[in-house]
């Protein structure tokens, strides 16, 4: 249950600090299943609690850490760790991404700064050291799904690219041939020594900035393989919007740095380097197809153009030195696919969504967006907590209640329905420029269930889509007992407006 993984936080970190935190904050998280949460000691010092569901993923990060840090690289030390509660205590390393530093310093015409530049430069001189240095290091017995970099760990990522973005998309390719070129691509990028640590995901929002310093966090997908990997995943991260000049700068800059540990065939590595490039943007449109096509995340979308853009420029110059025809019909495809190439985000317009609570005594409420309504959702099967004394004369606005609700998995898996078919929908009214849609949540009072249901959806589609404006109303205040909370100082979604 959530609420115990907290305790185990707040136990934690009394433990290691001598008190429990002054207040706690929630950071905004991305792809990821972890919650982060910023602690405050009595000291004014901050810390981040890490709550993580997947203990392997857990072992991985705490172990990598700590060989790291011994190596004197610029990872968060980790002060205190329950991997039994799978909990763990980290340095506070700021808000400040990579990613979020250069978007602020490009300018108009898209260029950047010699101090973002030069931050790329000083994270490829550490790489060679995390590869080659925490490559002999590391111990890749705690590496999850698998230890290597391999044959099939590269069937893995196109699988992920055919299932997730292709068969999602409704990119047409024939199946047998398109396996066939995997099979070419994994037999030939084989060929260059996987000995070495790969970071498998470095890229601008796994980098974070103190005074001009690169920090590295989000290794825990580590594994050994080839050097390549990396440096490809970085340079042609289609969101952070290098231009190839860049590109070929940075690389050269990083290629010398790793000269100086391990020798460097240059001529042999950049040929397998282009084929690193193609497999780390097929990955790429793999997740941005699960995380975007499937769980309907606009950033996700939005990312999905910058890796067809550099698809189409790989093809203008060669693509790669074998023959893989279905891959290249593939890509044709993708190319001339205007849909896909157009941020969904420039399509929005004046989307309000409508949420709110209701009760079934009452009756479903009136669209007042004008469109004949939308979704009503009915809780009525989901437990009750206002047959319980304690909880009748409060509402789904109050903390106790709540943490009653969360801790019962049949309200979240329903909330989580409900989000997919919300989410798909907001997402294509934005993109057909609708102006309306409406949410409700009913009970059988409107005060418990349906209003939490309501305030969490209201909150998450804030949070998701931050170009529909999203009103919040709960239909039933005026029956509540006058010792229920109103819709004024909501824990989930804010004020009703």
């Amino acid at each position: 249950m959530l609420t115990d993984v907290l305790a185990a936080l707040e136990r934690l970190f009394t433990d290691a600090f001598g008190a429990p935190p002054l207040s706690q904050a929630a950071l905004a998280g991305d792809g990821s299943r972890r919650r982060m949460i910023r602690l405050t000691a009595e000291s004014g010092e901050t810390y981040i609690g890490v709550l993580g569901p997947d203990r392997d993923e857990n072992r991985a990060f705490l172990s990598y850490s700590h060989t790291f840090r011994d190596l004197g690289l610029p990872v968060p030390r980790v002060h205190a760790a329950d991997e039994e509660a799978g909990v763990y205590l980290l340095d506070d390393l700021g808000d400040v991404t990579l990613y979020d530093a250069l978007t602020a310093a490009r300018d108009s015409d898209g260029n950047l700064p010699v101090e973002i530049l030069d931050i790329y430069r000083r994270i490829l001189e550490l790489l060679p050291r995390f590869q080659v240095e925490g490559g002999r290091a590391v111990d890749y017995s705690v590496a999850y799904p698998r230890s290597r970099y391999d044959a099939q760990a590269m069937q893995w990522d196109l699988n992920y690219f055919k299932y997730n973005f292709l068969k999602l998309a409704h990119v047409p390719f024939h199946e047998a041939r398109l396996e066939e070129d995997f099979g070419r691509l994994i037999r030939w990028l084989s060929g260059p020594s996987g000995r070495h640590f790969v970071y498998r995901d470095l890229q601008t929002r796994n980098v974070m900035v103190i005074r001009g310093e690169p920090w590295f966090i989000d290794y825990q997908g580590g594994l050994q393989g080839p050097l390549q990997y990396d440096v490809a995943k970085l340079l042609y991260e289609g969101k952070a919007g290098l231009d190839q000049a860049t590109r070929d700068e940075l690389l050269d800059h990083y290629l010398t740095s790793l000269d100086a540990h391990v020798p460097v065939q240059r001529d042999r590595f950049l040929a397998h380097f282009r084929g690193f490039v193609v497999l780390r943007i097929l990955q790429g449109l793999g997740a941005y197809g699960y995380l975007g096509l499937y769980g309907r995340k606009p950033q996700f979308l939005a990312r999905i153009p910058h890796a067809i853009a550099d698809l189409e420029a790989l093809m203008a110059t060669g693509l790669l030195p074998l023959d893989v025809p279905e891959l290249r019909t593939v890509f044709e495809h993708l190319v001339a696919d205007d849909a896909l190439r157009t941020d969904p985000r420039t399509k929005s317009t004046g989307l309000t969504v409508r949420v709110g609570s209701f009760s079934y005594k009452h009756g479903v409420p009136e669209d007042p967006g004008g469109h004949g309504g939308g979704f009503a959702f009915d809780c009525r099967a989901l437990p009750n907590p206002g047959r319980m004394a304690e909880y009748a004369g409060h509402s789904g606005l109050e903390d106790h209640v709540v943490t009653w609700l969360e801790e019962r998995p049949e309200v979240d898996a329903y909330f989580e329905s409900t989000l997919r078919l919300v989410q798909a929908q907001v997402e294509r009214y934005l993109v057909r420029g609708f102006d309306s849609l409406q949410v409700l949540f009913g009970c059988t009072g409107g005060q418990h269930r349906s209003v939490y249901m309501a305030e969490r959806m209201a909150k998450s589609l804030r949070e998701t889509f931050p170009d529909a404006a999203v009103a919040l109303a709960h239909h039933e205040t005026l029956h509540w007992p006058a010792t229920a909370r109103r819709p004024d100082a909501s824990p989930l979604g804010g004020a009703a407006r």
